[in-house]
């Protein structure tokens, strides 16, 4: 095992690993200041080089094809709001059901992860319809794919899950059983720093 993967197993990036990830989250910053203005990179990297378990957990972002990019400050808790800004789910998350429950009650062709356990592991959330909806306003984003986004209780103790996509310049909401998974079909997440 070499020391990289090491680390990975721990939760932990080496130097090598921070600075790249450093340098591609701020190209990307740099690259898309509509969905950040008035925000400095330099704060931001305050902050995550204070923060290695998020660190950590934007790398897994990237990695799986999010391309994670700061969408907004939270002042009041003094948070930097990251969320999943690649153009179309993220690759490295679809053919994925919605959460555990639905993973286990699959008895045939199950997947092989589900939404809410890949984001659990990595240490984000999924985006919500309202969070999804702000994503949109930035830019059009799951153009050909979709994301299973949070559903509220009532619907997933009825055995569905919602996810949402962009068509025809507008954003839908869809439901689903919970353990549907298909190859277009991943989800999105944020992350505050």
């Amino acid at each position: 095992m070499t020391e990289n993967d090491k680390n990975l197993a721990n939760n932990e990036l080496s130097l090598q690993q921070r600075e790249e990830l450093l340098v591609a989250l701020k190209a990307r910053f740099e690259k898309n200041m509509h969905r950040h203005k008035e925000i400095e990179w330099t704060k931001i990297q305050s902050k995550l080089e204070a923060n290695t378990d998020k660190l950590w957990s934007l790398n897994e972002m990237e990695s799986t094809g999010g391309e994670p990019d700061v969408v907004g400050y939270d002042k009041k808790m003094d948070e930097y709001i990251f969320y999943d800004c690649s153009a179309e789910s993220p690759k490295g998350r679809r053919s994925v059901c919605y959460d555990r429950k639905a993973l286990d009650a699959r008895k045939k062709h199950k997947p092989e992860n589900s939404a809410m356990d890949m984001a659990a592991a990595m240490g984000i959330e999924l985006l919500n319809e309202g969070q999804y909806r702000e994503l949109q306003k930035l830019e059009a984003f799951d153009l050909k794919t979709s994301s299973w986004v949070q559903t509220p209780p009532d619907i997933r103790e009825r055995g569905g899950a919602l996810f949402c996509d962009c068509r025809y310049g507008h954003v839908f909401v869809y439901h689903n059983g919970a353990d549907s998974y298909y190859g277009a079909r991943g989800f999105r997440g944020s992350l505050k720093v």
